[in-house]
């Protein structure tokens, strides 16, 4: 076990860089009373779509801020519905940006995608599909009527060796903003460490777009890497951005080689960019949805920053039916192309979505902390026409609740339960599981909570503070390194861990 570290730092985002928080136009969030939501959760007023102004650390950088949960009444809607989520994009972009020497743009920081950066050690179902894991407690970053309570959920893993042959079509950016910090190269070395990982029986095609799109290497067995090799190493940067074309000649290339009982992904390598051809998210995304449900998923990863579009990258993996993710150096690279996706190619479930419905009588008040952009009508829990988040073999998500108990209910009585529906990919047929949540589920102090809670307490109470979210204007940044201090040798000793500790540090020697 690792000797616990002396500095402390803050999350590290799963990205590369974003505009200091001077440059922002977001201000401060005002958190709205207790309301009744028909549809969604109650969320503050979102700016649109906003570019980061020339001039500014990371000039063209565009995000979306989804806005804040507020709290809401159990007595007025005590249903939270949602889709799952396992993007870790915006913890490493903030990596990006305090690594810079810069505070992330608050419009970058969505809190699930840090908390869900960091291995929570669930434990995998013992049968079936999915287990659903639930704790909490206090914490020093909530009021002190307040609980932390945390809704984990855990996709079986029969192991890489078990699972179908894999057909992977790769849409590459190669255009001029692709040599901006050697971003090209990042991808092609990434791709290279994939190529390693890969079984013989799967196949890798490879589509480039610059001004047009094209073919560079037509689907070829795994087993043959050094054709593959050779088409990686040919790619070079040319001309503007045709996002559009590029993905629909990758689908293209995905359809025809579309493996009915394997893997079917197409994967985009890009800086977000898109100046040619059909340049709004609209159009894009209506074309990804319907290859969509044909049933190839669509991972989206993110490198460079500058020039950068978050927001059109992660809204092409929600409706692609896949994930988005962002590398910022190599070691993310590896950690991506080679632990995470090729070791959870095959998919679980297919719109996965969570509802928690709370007992008034137990709780007066809940508020979901981040999925703002994740909210699903509380009567589409069921719809089948609604798309939610599509979960691998051996991924986790992890949702964070404060709430607020009325102190009346019983240690047998039930705080909520907890459901999970989602649909299987072979059969295409709806599923659903359950679990309640108990008072004895809680743990009564937070020194009493377990190594990942803390963590995450820490982790998310660094991203509200980082998004400027009303509920983080209680505490600063040095406040977050101080508990972790506190509690330092109970966290995880993983180098995820250590790293955040460390990034916490020098995200609060910026914090003014």
């Amino acid at each position: 076990m690792r000797k616990p570290l002396l500095s402390l730092a803050v999350v590290a985002i799963v990205a590369s860089g974003c505009a200091s928080a001077t440059t922002s136009t977001t201000g401060p969030y005002v958190a709205p009373p207790p309301e009744h939501h028909d549809q969604a959760p109650p969320v503050q007023a979102a700016p649109p779509v906003q570019e980061v102004p020339v001039g500014t650390p990371y000039d063209g950088v565009t995000f979306q801020n989804p806005g804040v949960n507020a709290f809401v009444d159990p007595l007025k809607d005590n249903q939270s519905t949602f889709g799952l989520d396992v993007d870790t994009a915006s913890y490493t972009v903030a990596r990006r940006f305090i690594t810079d020497g810069n505070p992330p743009d608050p419009a970058s920081v969505r809190v699930e995608e840090f908390v869900n950066y960091f291995d929570q050690g669930y434990a995998p179902p013992k049968q079936g599909d999915f287990a659903i894991h639930v704790d909490g407690g206090p914490s020093p970053f909530l009021n002190e009527n307040e609980l932390l309570l945390r809704v984990g959920l855990k996709a079986r893993d029969d192991g890489s060796n078990s699972r179908p042959d894999a057909a992977l079509t790769f849409v590459i950016d190669v255009s001029g903003s692709m040599a901006r910090e050697n971003r090209l190269e990042l991808v092609k070395r990434s791709l290279r460490l994939l190529v390693e990982g890969l079984r013989r029986n799967d196949s890798v095609g490879i589509v480039v777009y610059g001004t047009q799109a094209r073919v560079v290497l037509q689907p070829t067995h795994a087993d043959d890497s050094e054709s593959i090799l050779a088409a990686i190493d040919s790619l070079e940067p040319e001309g503007s951005t045709n996002a559009e074309a590029g993905l629909r000649l990758g689908y293209e290339m995905a359809r025809a080689q579309l493996r009915e009982e394997g893997i079917n992904r197409v994967i985009l390598a890009s800086d977000g960019v898109a100046n040619v051809g059909a340049t709004d998210a609209d159009t894009i995304l209506g074309r990804v949805r319907d290859d969509a449900r044909d049933g190839i998923q669509l991972v989206t990863v993110g490198f460079g920053m500058g020039n950068f579009n978050d927001a059109l990258l992660e809204k092409l993996a929600d409706t692609g039916d896949g994930f988005y993710a962002y590398v910022d150096d190599i070691d993310e690279a590896r950690r991506l192309f080679v632990e995470d996706l090729t070791g959870t190619l095959e998919s679980v479930a297919l719109d996965a979505r969570v509802q928690v419905e709370f007992d008034p009588a137990a709780v007066a008040a809940y508020r979901l902390i981040g999925f703002e952009n994740r909210a699903i009508d509380d009567k589409s829990f069921r719809d089948a026409n609604v798309n939610a988040g599509a979960i691998g073999a051996g991924h986790a998500s992890t949702a964070l609740y404060a709430v607020r108990l009325t102190g009346e209910a019983t240690p047998k009585a039930k705080i909520g339960t907890v459901s999970l529906r989602w649909v299987e990919p072979v059969t295409n047929r709806p599923r659903e599981l359950a679990r309640d949540v108990m008072p004895t589920d809680l743990a009564t102090s937070f020194r009493g909570t377990s190594p990942t809670l803390k963590l995450d307490a820490l982790v998310s109470a660094a991203a509200e503070r980082l998004r400027g979210s009303t509920y983080g204007g209680t505490y600063v940044l040095r406040d977050v390194v101080r508990e972790a201090y506190g509690v330092s040798e109970d966290l995880p000793q993983t180098n995820e861990v250590h790293d955040f500790l460390d990034l916490l540090n020098k995200a609060a020697a910026l914090e003014r």
